[in-house]
């Protein structure tokens, strides 16, 4: 047992690492980005941050599909049918183009509502829309860069897309530091030179990202079609519905989850935009700051659907379950860590990117309140992740958008619109939310509903 316990950990931390260290990567542009933005002050930051979560929305409807295909070409691999995966490439490649036009359709389109609906303040709605608008002209390659870096880690690689995204993240830091400021002196190492820059300020911003994200998709479909196992090279793009329906039978409640609590965040958002500047940038820092700490979350996230997937595939019931148990302690470890960091670290990592006496000490409030809960959110991803690789979506879907309306949406309507609270009591419904998805993916857990194979075996005995 301690074999096969070692060989799984070993198998766990190499797909697991190169995910965390793409999304430290990506988490640390952010980190720049914020910090570069919020140099140029409060209502830069505000236009950028009040269609972030619009942004999210459209991120993980699209991340929604990369599920269903993640689903089905883990349990492929699993049961040795290597055919079946490479067969599903292809629809990939056409939900990508499909995804990829929509979705690009609709934000230009809409690009000037957005900041409406988000009741961003009147007086930096124009420069939000711009930017939201020059952000998702490449949509395209944006969807490429999720759908196919899905592929690639259901297939066991990993590390493809970790290296891509670290090289899209540089891009992206050089053309903020060239496009944001203008030209100005610099001192280093003791000589002084002049940069040249264009000072585009927070449009430059959103030109830096879309450059970026343009190289990121075009090299990832090249690297997708060079790969050995899941090449689409020489299939035929078009619909084959023997594998859309089950890859959209686990897509669409995955994507419904993602929707809904995407556009709960929205509406969130959008509540405390109307609070005022000051709460709006708390917020959208307190955002940034605490999506490093749900990096060993989300990493392991990824490695526990692959694997969990792969053992459905291979209808390995044992495995299955030392998966489960070797996965919790070491996710619940993980977040106990990090959401110690960030409580003693908050005041620190705010004032990396605000001046404001008023921002850093209200982002640092709702900072090490969320700190708290992060181990509870851990065991929760961890057993989303497994459902997710077994194509065990729907129950999932219920749980996050339930705990999204009933207690974030109605309990942040109650407090800040009814009763006139602040910023701190929207994250106190923001950590009630993720306790109830806690308690309700701990049931799952205990009574084998997260299992397909459990629940077969029963349903076997049932008959017996």
């Amino acid at each position: 047992m301690k074999k096969l316990n070692l060989g799984m950990m070993g198998t766990i931390m190499a797909l697991a690492w190169p995910t965390m260290l793409e999304q430290l990567m990506h988490t640390a542009v952010q980190y720049i980005d914020t910090a570069m933005v919020g140099s140029l002050g409060t209502q830069a930051t505000a236009a950028v941050g009040a269609t972030t979560t619009v942004a999210w929305l459209i991120g993980s409807t699209v991340s929604a599909f990369g599920v269903g295909f993640l689903s089905y070409i883990a349990r492929a691999c699993g049961a040795k049918d290597r055919e079946a995966a490479r067969n599903s490439v292809s629809q990939a490649v056409l939900m990508v183009l499909v995804t990829g036009i929509v979705f690009t359709a609709l934000t230009l389109g809409l690009s000037r509502q957005v900041p409406v609906w988000m009741q961003v303040d009147p007086a930096i709605r124009d420069l939000a829309a711009q930017y939201f608008f020059i952000l998702y002209l490449p949509m395209l390659p944006r969807a490429a860069s999720m759908i196919f870096g899905t592929v690639l880690r259901a297939a066991g690689d990993t590390k493809t897309p970790m290296k891509i995204g670290v090289i899209v993240n540089l891009i992206n830091v050089t053309l903020n530091f060239l496009l944001i400021y203008p030209t100005r002196q610099l001192t280093l190492l003791g000589l002084t030179f002049t940069m040249p820059g264009a000072g585009m300020g927070v449009i430059g911003a959103a030109v830096a990202s879309a450059i970026s994200f343009i190289w990121g998709g075009v090299h990832i479909t090249v690297k997708l079609w060079q790969h050995p196992m899941v090449s689409p090279r020489g299939q035929k793009i078009r619909p084959d519905w023997s594998i859309l329906r089950p890859c959209l039978r686990v897509a669409l409640p995955n994507m419904l989850q993602r929707f809904g609590t995407s556009l709960g965040y929205v509406a969130f958002a959008a509540m405390i935009n109307s609070l005022g500047e000051i709460s709006t940038a708390a917020h959208t820092i307190a955002n940034t700051v605490e999506s490093a700490f749900y990096i060993p979350g989300y990493g392991m996230q990824t490695a526990a659907a692959t694997l969990a997937g792969n053992a459905y595939g291979a209808r390995d019931g044992k495995r299955m379950k030392e998966l489960a148990r070797m996965f919790i302690p070491i996710e619940i470890g993980l977040m106990i860590l990090s959401g110690g960091m960030l409580f003693a670290f908050a005041p620190s990592l705010v004032s990396l990117f605000s001046r404001s006496p008023e921002v850093i000490a209200l982002g640092t409030t709702v900072l090490r309140m969320v700190a708290l809960s992060e181990p509870f959110y851990g065991f929760s991803i961890i057993i989303e992740g497994m459902m997710q690789g077994v194509g065990k979506t729907k129950r999932p879907f219920v749980f996050n958008v339930l705990g999204m309306w009933m207690v974030r949406i109605v309990g942040t309507y109650i407090c800040t619109q009814m009763l006139g609270l602040g910023l701190v009591s929207a994250w106190a419904c923001m950590i009630a939310h993720n306790l109830l998805l806690f308690i309700l993916f701990l049931l799952t857990y205990l009574r084998g509903g997260w299992n397909p194979l459990h629940e077969a075996k029963s349903l076997c005995k049932g008959v017996v």
